[in-house]
């Protein structure tokens, strides 16, 4: 406990040297998803599909996913998508710079009295799944690509949106950030849902 004392001051005096805008701090309620249910009335199952999609868009679209999937290789920020502060870059494995790791300042959890969120495996996303400035169409091809969604299969990317934890800190992301839409388990029906009736992209 002592050992991460000083850390977590360093971590704080950071956060006051950069400020938080008064303008991020939204902890809110998240809106709500529609539920697969819901789509029953769409007759066409492949429409169904894209509808599906779309609504498990508002999750994809959120600051919590685009800004740590940006279309460079440098982190966004906040609910205006701001470029990360203190200046960081990607990194060779998504960690950041050998002088900048991530872990330096997001520790294992968030850390509220500095506003610093934080996750065991925090990391930029790889290049290829970045999807910043990106309609939902090209988004949802995209992740569907294994080349371009980190090797994974419909299945493993269902799990990946449902109960990875890192995804799910997009729920729980701490003082002055608002949480994605709806929850973790909603995003993976959806997904799961989504994937079952031929994961059919929006136009």
């Amino acid at each position: 406990m002592g050992e991460k004392m000083p850390i977590k001051i360093l971590v704080a005096l950071v956060a006051l040297l950069i400020g938080t805008p008064a303008t991020d701090a939204v902890s809110e309620p998240s809106d709500s998803l529609a539920s697969p249910e819901s789509f029953a009335s769409i007759a066409d199952p492949a429409a169904r599909s894209a509808a599906m999609f779309v609504e498990l868009g508002k999750v994809l679209t959120s600051p919590r996913c685009v800004n740590c999937h940006p279309a460079g290789d440098h982190p966004h920020q906040g609910e205006q998508g701001r470029l990360h502060q203190p200046p960081v870059e990607r990194g060779a494995d998504g960690h950041g710079l050998p002088a900048m790791r991530c872990s330096i300042c997001h520790q294992q959890a968030n850390f509220d009295p500095a506003g610093v969120p934080g996750h065991p495996e925090w990391q930029l996303a790889p290049r290829e799944m970045a999807w910043e400035g990106k309609t939902l169409a090209q988004i949802c091809a995209q992740i569907k690509d294994p080349k371009r969604n980190g090797d994974r299969s419909l299945e493993a990317l269902v799990h990946h949106i449902g109960t990875d934890t890192l995804v799910g800190w997009a729920w729980a992301p701490g003082f002055g950030r608002k949480p994605a839409p709806g929850t973790q388990q909603e995003a993976g029906a959806l997904a799961e849902a989504w994937v079952k009736t031929g994961a059919v992209c929006p136009n």
